[in-house]
């Protein structure tokens, strides 16, 4: 069975310390669901090289065991609670994507 992902890049982030509300929410809902993070840069001393547009926004990469159980974590009530402590101003784009076998 294909592993899901969560992939998340950040294009607009006023203040960086704003997401520390959905972090705390967040973080539990995901390990909850069965998720795990496998990469969060450039925050959190991650490093990155950016060729093509040459944008260093903020990606996070989050591991499911299944498409399947990525998209439950996403609508469970848990990361639904944190989605609105995102601040105003943010902008994202999240998507759910399969992995290949």
């Amino acid at each position: 069975m294909a592993k899901g992902y969560w992939v998340s890049v950040y294009p607009a982030m006023p203040d960086p310390e704003g997401l520390t509300a959905y972090d705390k929410l967040a973080g539990p809902a995901v390990q909850a669901g069965g998720g795990r993070v496998l990469s969060r840069i450039p925050s959190r001393g991650g490093r990155v090289v950016a060729h093509e547009a040459g944008m260093t926004q903020r990606v996070v990469l989050i591991e499911f065991d299944s498409f399947d159980q990525a998209v439950a974590a996403y609508e469970s009530e848990a990361y639904q609670e944190a989605l609105v402590a995102l601040p105003d101003g943010f902008e994202r784009d999240f998507r759910i994507i399969e992995g290949v076998d």
